[in-house]
């Protein structure tokens, strides 16, 4: 709670939405015993069959080979070319995230986007399926029942939907593109009621309404190639590439997804008409289960605090969509429904 779970933290390393992959170490001009005067010079560039050390002769050059520079005009030509290029693929490929409205990048295809998740759905089966709870378990019923409400309410009935319910003292629920949810129940005494179970799974299913796991593959491959760019200007060995990736872009983008699968759960749930109210009492009480200091800027996922206060500015706008479905009504028939009870904690 997946743009990929702590309370809700990411799902297992066998997501394939976590898998970046890295380039290789490349030694930097001092691991390698080069003059500190080496290090302050561009790369030396050699072109076929030219020795780098000759500048004499038809295609020598006065400068020991290197050929290219930030002053050279092909390299400044190169440079326009990849970057309107890029800019012009970048805008081919915006779109927007339902209910909130945001602009974002997202070049991955829903046939990709679906092969991809085929298999860390066979990965996460074979890693929990132990503990999946038989089909016909009364909490497996329980997570249905609330998950198709909200479902319905966004419009998302023709996906292949699939529940699982791992039998673990793990508070965590995530969701896999195309529909696999996992639900832990150690996360369910947490939840209380329908309405704290809303609130985990409304969560999970705007996952998949926003596609967050798509939008973060698209967005590692620029941060990457970003990463790159860096990397040949400043920094060989690729140190400060990492540290930009992890903590400059991939951790504030992955908090970014989950603050926006907070909101669009709650708009979700209240069309539903579970009680939007329920979210802050929630997370308040996954607040209290936690132990020891959260440093945020370090983590995938909001701290729950702050998840609490984002809720309640949203509050008032849930409350209006919870009013103007005639949950009233609609809740009054539910509870005669529910009446046995069929999980309680």
């Amino acid at each position: 709670m997946s743009c990929r779970p702590s309370a809700l933290r990411p799902p297992p390393s066998s997501s394939w939405g976590d898998l970046i992959p890295q380039p290789p170490k490349q030694p930097s001009s001092s691991e390698s015993g080069a003059p500190f005067s080496k290090i302050l010079v561009r790369p030396q560039y050699k072109r076929f069959g030219q020795n780098p050390n000759n500048t004499g002769g038809r295609g020598g050059s006065a400068n020991g080979g290197r050929i290219l520079s930030i002053q050279d005009r092909r390299y400044q030509i190169l440079g326009a070319v990849v970057t309107v290029g890029a800019g012009a693929y970048y805008v081919a490929h915006l779109e927007t995230v339902p209910v909130t409205g945001r602009r974002r990048f997202i070049d991955v295809s829903l046939k990709q986007e679906e092969m991809m998740a085929k298999e860390a759905y066979k990965q996460v089966k074979r890693q929990f399926g132990h503990n999946l709870l038989p089909p016909n378990h009364p909490y497996v019923h329980y997570v249905q029942r609330v998950a198709w409400r909200i479902i319905k309410t966004a419009g998302m009935e023709n996906l292949e939907w699939e529940f699982h319910v791992i039998d673990s003292d793990e508070k965590n629920a995530f969701v896999l593109p195309g529909g696999k949810v996992f639900v832990f129940t150690g996360i369910l005494p947490i939840a209380k009621n329908e309405d704290g179970l809303a609130t985990v799974l409304g969560h999970e299913i705007a996952h998949q309404l926003a596609r967050h796991s798509a939008e973060k593959l698209s967005f590692t491959k620029i941060a990457l190639f970003l990463g790159i760019l860096v990397s040949l200007i400043f920094d060989p060995s690729w140190t400060m590439q990492r540290v930009m990736m992890d903590l400059g872009m991939m951790l504030p983008f992955s908090r970014k997804c989950e603050t926006e699968a907070d909101q669009i759960g709650l708009m979700l749930i209240a069309q539903a008409c579970f009680d939007p109210r329920a979210s802050v009492d929630m997370w308040a009480r996954m607040a209290s289960t936690e132990r020891g200091p959260s440093f945020a800027f370090l983590n995938t996922h909001p701290a729950s605090k702050d998840r609490i206060r984002k809720l309640e500015q949203w509050m008032p706008q849930a409350m209006e969509t919870y009013h103007k479905s005639d949950c009233t009504t609609t809740n009054a028939w539910a509870d005669m429904f529910n009446k046995s009870r069929l999980a309680y904690w």
